[in-house]
């Protein structure tokens, strides 16, 4: 005698895959969707922050700028419009956390070689030392892929004013004007020009983390 038809094998299939498909939708609906903050001035260490703006709680964005890259080319905000970007702030002479940034920073463009959306900006602190010709050099020897790389100088205060109204990235200096002091900070810049992390540039795991945050930041932005 069977004890199932069928017909019955059938039925039983359809409810299995029907309860599949609804634990998969409430496991969806339940999920939090992954996401990620919007630094503001008045949430970052106050070190990095021009007095001026250190109580700015919302809205804040890279500002415009106009810096010369290693070729020698102008280089504004409309070559990062509607893109995410890593920016950071380095010199070519610096010895210590500069050649692990850059290895980090080359690391984040192989990876994402394939991946139009996302590009990179390094600005050098030391402008008067970092001509075009010595920025050259460095893309270079680093292997820069200078279609999606750029490493600018320029105009030292506009420099200084992006690294501590803008980027909120490095330290002021009291040895001269507009003297600055680099952190080894990576941040990770929206479509919208805000900031969404925050990144120690000489360590591996920290660069696993950006590299996830991009993949976020891409589903949102």
């Amino acid at each position: 005698m069977k004890l199932f038809r069928k017909r019955d094998f059938i039925t039983i299939g359809f409810i299995l895959l029907f309860s599949a498909a609804a634990i998969t939708l409430f496991y969806t609906i339940l999920k939090p969707t992954e996401t990620l903050p919007i630094y503001q001035p008045a949430e970052v260490n106050e070190k990095l922050v021009d007095t001026s703006i250190i109580h700015v709680s919302k809205y804040h964005k890279i500002s415009d700028f106009k810096l010369i890259n290693q070729n020698g080319e102008e280089i504004t905000q409309e070559f990062y419009k509607n893109k995410i970007y890593v920016a950071d702030f380095f010199f070519t002479t610096c010895q210590d956390i500069c050649p692990i940034m850059t290895k980090n920073m080359y690391r984040l463009q192989e990876e994402l070689k394939e991946d139009n959306d996302v590009l990179f900006l390094s600005h050098t602190v030391i402008p008067e030392i970092d001509t075009v010709q010595q920025l050259k050099k460095y893309a270079v020897d680093n292997n820069i892929d200078e279609s999606r790389w750029n490493l600018v100088t320029g105009d030292k205060k506009q420099i200084y004013e992006l690294a501590r109204k803008s980027y909120l990235a490095v330290e002021d200096a009291e040895f001269g004007e507009y003297d600055m002091i680099h952190t080894e900070n990576f941040m990770l810049i929206d479509k919208k020009r805000q900031i969404r992390g925050f990144y120690d540039g000489t360590d591996n795991l920290e660069i696993n983390r950006l590299l996830s945050d991009i993949e976020i930041l891409k589903k949102i932005d």
